[in-house]
């Protein structure tokens, strides 16, 4: 009935991640009529670039598009916490990859079972699109996003309101408001600074080792030279 409503013109937006149990077969073999493959499991980042907080909360790369163009001019990043992985093999150039995860991404088929976050056997590869745009026939259109928590407040906050805007963009887009695709005007509440985990740990190692250290050295380099001086003019 979905396939048949957007063939017929319609348009669809989909937002749905792994399930702690079972999985949404029917659902997905939506994205089968496309080419799309779905994989079991959540996706998890190995390159510490492309994630924050845990490498399941995705930093994923966006694609120009009516839907993200906005937030890329403006350097917003949305981010994709506990996603399950799409890969597309569409050749009809009908599917658009609007954000795909980094190429030392993988799924864990554990799924909500995982106990690691290293690689293991049965494990899939990435990358995966996390989020795509269909254009159906008849000007129909599906908009799907691979994670059901990504409008979650934490998750947005996190983003300092880029996941809500890619949403409201993917709205925008479906209904065929252009001009309404844009960065939205941000309410009084304090907004997280989106970084990179390798970023956070960079900046913790000079905030809490180096500049302390540094200080340290100057410190004792001044007291020592004064010393030095002292006794000479002694």
């Amino acid at each position: 009935m979905l396939y048949e409503y957007a063939e017929n013109g319609g348009k669809l937006l989909v937002i749905a991640g792994p399930t702690e149990n079972g999985s949404l077969e029917n659902l997905y073999s939506l994205l089968a009529n496309y080419g799309v493959e779905t994989c079991e499991g959540i996706v998890v980042e190995g390159n510490r670039e492309s994630y924050t907080m845990q490498p399941y909360v995705l930093l994923p790369e966006m694609s120009s598009h009516e839907i993200t163009d906005s937030l890329m001019e403006e350097n917003y990043y949305p981010n994709m916490p506990i996603s399950q992985g799409m890969i597309v093999n569409d050749d009809s150039g009908a599917v658009t990859s609007l954000l795909t995860t980094s190429s030392d991404s993988f799924s864990k088929a554990a799924g909500y079972d995982l106990t690691t976050y290293e690689k293991e056997e049965g494990d899939t590869d990435g990358p995966f699109t996390v989020a795509l745009s269909i254009d159906c026939t008849n000007e129909g259109q599906i908009v799907w996003f691979s994670s059901a928590a990504f409008l979650d407040d934490m998750y947005n906050a996190l983003s300092s309101g880029s996941n809500s805007d890619l949403a409201m963009n993917a709205l925008s887009s479906l209904i065929g408001e252009s001009e309404a695709m844009a960065i939205r005007s941000k309410s009084l509440n304090y907004n997280y600074l989106s970084i990179a985990d390798s970023t956070a740990s960079l900046l913790k190692t000079l905030m809490i080792g180096v500049f302390p250290l540094a200080y340290l050295g100057i410190g004792v380099f001044v007291i020592l030279k004064r010393r030095r001086e002292q006794n000479e003019a002694g």
